[in-house]
């Protein structure tokens, strides 16, 4: 039978919204180790509008549902429909749509709160003993939700100080291609974008998620 992943997208664009080549990339290691992929995004306003050529925000709002369908082609979900036992494990690509419109760590840092629908997919897929895998800045919704989670945020940064310091995590320290696991919670992490990296590293990441993904589900 053929194994189902949920992906939470968090709009479309590194700044304001889903890494496209993290949540792209994932979609096609995803589709070659024979995954089917759907797609949930929580049906809110973007917490801002990132001018991507300039780095300027921009006077306008954007839903992060309608934007995170422009890297679905159309094919997506409100969050708030996400039932865990259609699936195996959740994804979450990373990009500051992670920290600014799933929960707000960019602003709040260890204060940050989580988006309810992601709160709630994230718990009750825990709940049910399913992995969940998160890229770049995406594993500190994990270290927020899960006290003393084994996670990586690559090397050492403000972020990676947050997340072990004052959420408790248990952060390690990682470079290109990495994946930690944590057994215990049920977590795979790697950092991407968290780290200077070329779009073949990123894939490299993609491709060895996946395989701790299938890992950990043929010995569920």
């Amino acid at each position: 039978m053929t194994k189902r992943v949920a992906m939470i997208l968090s709009g479309c664009g590194v700044y304001d919204g889903a890494e496209i080549h993290e949540a792209t990339l994932s979609m096609l290691a995803l589709d070659q180790a024979g995954y089917a992929v759907e797609f949930f995004a929580p049906d809110v306003d973007q917490m801002h509008v990132i001018n991507h050529m300039t780095g300027d925000e921009m006077n306008e709002t954007r839903n992060v549902l309608i934007e995170s369908s422009r890297i679905t082609r159309g094919k997506i979900r409100p969050l708030s429909e996400y039932e865990v036992y259609d699936f195996d494990a959740l994804y979450l690509p990373g990009g500051f749509g992670a920290a600014k419109n799933l929960c707000d760590f960019a602003v709040k840092g260890a204060d940050c709160t989580i988006q309810n629908d992601v709160m709630e997919a994230v718990t009750i897929t825990h709940e049910a003993g399913k992995p969940i895998a998160a890229l770049c800045i995406a594993p500190a919704i994990l270290a927020k939700l899960f006290k003393g989670a084994k996670i990586t945020l690559g090397g050492a940064s403000d972020a990676a100080t947050t997340v072990q310091n004052d959420l408790g995590a248990h952060h390690v320290q990682t470079t290109h291609g990495d994946v930690v696991i944590d057994e215990a919670l049920n977590l795979i992490t790697s950092p991407c974008y968290m780290l200077d990296a070329s779009i073949t590293q990123i894939y490299d990441s993609a491709q060895n998620v996946v395989k701790a993904l299938e890992k950990k589900l043929l010995n569920a």
